[in-house]
């Protein structure tokens, strides 16, 4: 298992054409590459959530083009893709107590997959997860 600390940015927009394509461009202009990403839809406005390398700083781009956005902490788990992972990884974090408020993820091909997770505690979450880590592969 590999964890990995990132930035995620939740951006409000609307929800009509090209709008997606009008934020993508800002991270595509300033080299930012975008590690995930996730949108929810109501109606006429959207909320779209880009992970980011840790350290990439991306709200003062973002607030100069009018778009509004919320800087929270990420981690990246990338892990063996088969069945029971993810189950496995959320009842820890559950049984320690951490409450998972986003998550999201994607196979990486092979046999590798990758989940976001932001929690209200990321330091105690990335603890849980490599003490997880540590007790599996001993």
């Amino acid at each position: 298992m590999r964890i990995e600390l990132l930035k995620q940015f939740s951006i409000f927009m609307p929800n009509r054409p090209g709008a997606l394509a009008s934020m993508t461009r800002l991270f595509a202009n300033q080299g930012v590459n975008l590690i995930g990403i996730a949108s929810e839809i109501s109606n006429d406005s959207g909320l779209v959530r880009v992970a980011v390398p840790e350290g990439t700083d991306v709200s003062g781009i973002l607030t100069q083009a009018g778009f509004a956005s919320v800087e929270t902490n990420l981690l990246s788990i990338e892990l063996t893709d088969k069945p029971g992972e993810l189950s496995r990884i959320t009842k820890a974090l559950a049984d320690n107590h951490v409450n998972i408020t986003t998550i999201y993820g994607t196979s990486l091909g092979g046999d590798q997959t990758r989940i976001l997770i932001a929690a209200e505690n990321t330091p105690k979450a990335k603890s849980v997860l490599e003490s997880l880590d540590e007790s599996t592969s001993s």
